[in-house]
């Protein structure tokens, strides 16, 4: 009897020894999942990074051979053309930059077009495009394709929220716009952030809105009344202009994720309440009420302090500042993203509350291995033990 009692009682410390063990096994592998949910994995799941212009990003317009204009087209940026020198018909379009024309300014700016070509042509590729991308509604990535590209209506592209997301389309030969065509931005997309390598050509419809950079290797041809917000870059060809509107803009500050990006307010230090503003004044109960008492500081903002009986003029107002109130309870600075992008369209550093990269994430993960690998130890050793 006593046995079986003794057996039953092992039978029990041995399933809840089971129970503890599996209770813990499952918990090291949810924090496990957690983690990689959180924080990912690199580098499978990193965003893309925009393609560096250089000095190129300071450019509406930069031609190979030449650049042609007809019309009262208006750049908001700078204009050039290298090796070539010939850039006609400015007047009448405008320059709001500068005018940079077959010189070493203009070359080093070609130069940096050849790179960023190169490195947008060289990116993995994340998806498939062919044909006409007219309705269609497309996530950032790296979109390749291996003949020519036709927008003929609206191409929409969502940014998910991200308003660091990059576009990037790798053009095989030309690129070619409808009239009235259109590139719709949605979801924090910015056209900053969009690039447009092409292999040959690129024509731009008339009357058409588009938004990005475009490395063309040959020419570029923007019609009557066609809006770019963006730039027209041509490595080896010209780049030519009726009428049009350029807009080439660096990308907007990314706010830091749950702070918004205008200053904090200091309304909530009061300005002089700190300051005793009239501690000093009850003196004046001893002098005549026809003289200026020296004491009733009704200087700014010394609210609260009962002044009546007291004559409130001829008294300096040096005594209490109502300045340089310590305002601790808020940084005024730095709560935006640590980088804004210029016109190049540089990388803009991303910060938040949350680990952003694999690397952050390293010591919650091997945490939660170590919990996992405890756990399997202790059950393979009770194993062993049953079995003695």
């Amino acid at each position: 009897m006593t046995n079986s009692r003794t057996s039953s009682n092992r039978n029990k410390i041995r399933n809840s020894l089971d129970r503890r063990i599996i209770a813990t096994i499952t918990a090291g592998s949810a924090v496990l999942a957690l983690s990689g949910i959180l924080f990912g994995l690199p580098p499978a799941f990193a965003a893309e990074a925009p393609i560096g212009l250089g000095t190129a990003g300071s450019y509406s317009v930069l031609g190979g051979e030449t650049v042609t204009n007809t019309g009262p087209t208006i750049l908001n940026a700078d204009l050039g053309v290298s090796p070539g020198t010939a850039i006609t018909g400015f007047p009448p379009g405008l320059a709001g930059g500068a005018t940079n024309a077959g010189n070493a300014v203009a070359a080093k700016a070609q130069a940096d077009v050849v790179i960023a070509y190169d490195e947008a042509a060289g990116r993995a590729p994340t998806g498939d495009m062919a044909g006409d991308l007219v309705g269609q509604t497309l996530a950032p990535g790296v979109y390749k394709s291996t003949g020519p590209i036709d927008v003929s209506g609206t191409l929409t592209l969502d940014g998910k929220g991200d308003p660091a997301s990059v576009f990037i389309f790798q053009v095989a030969s030309t690129l070619t716009t409808a009239s009235a065509s259109s590139i719709s931005l949605i979801g924090g997309a910015q056209a900053c952030n969009i690039f447009w390598q092409v292999g040959s050509s690129a024509t731009l419809g008339t009357n058409s809105s588009f938004k990005g950079s475009i490395l063309a290797l040959t020419s570029i041809t923007v019609t009557n009344r066609t809006t770019v917000e963006g730039r027209a870059l041509a490595r080896n060809g010209a780049v030519t202009l009726d009428n049009n509107t350029f807009t080439t803009l660096g990308c907007a500050a990314v706010p830091t994720s749950g702070v918004p990006t205008t200053d904090v307010p200091t309304t909530s230090a009061p300005a002089t309440t700190t300051a005793p503003a009239t501690t000093s004044a009850p003196a004046t109960t001893s002098a005549p009420a026809t003289t200026s008492a020296p004491a009733t500081t009704s200087a700014p903002a010394t609210t609260g302090v009962p002044t009546s009986g007291v004559p409130t003029t001829d008294v300096p107002a040096t005594d209490v500042p109502a300045t340089d109130v310590p305002t601790t309870d808020g940084p005024t600075t730095d709560v935006t993203a640590t980088e804004s992008r210029g016109l190049g369209g540089a990388n803009l550093a991303r910060t938040g509350s949350l680990p952003r990269t694999g690397l952050e994430a390293v010591p919650i993960v091997l945490g939660a291995l170590a919990v996992l690998m405890l756990g399997v130890a202790t059950l393979v050793a009770t194993k062993v033990r049953r079995r003695h």
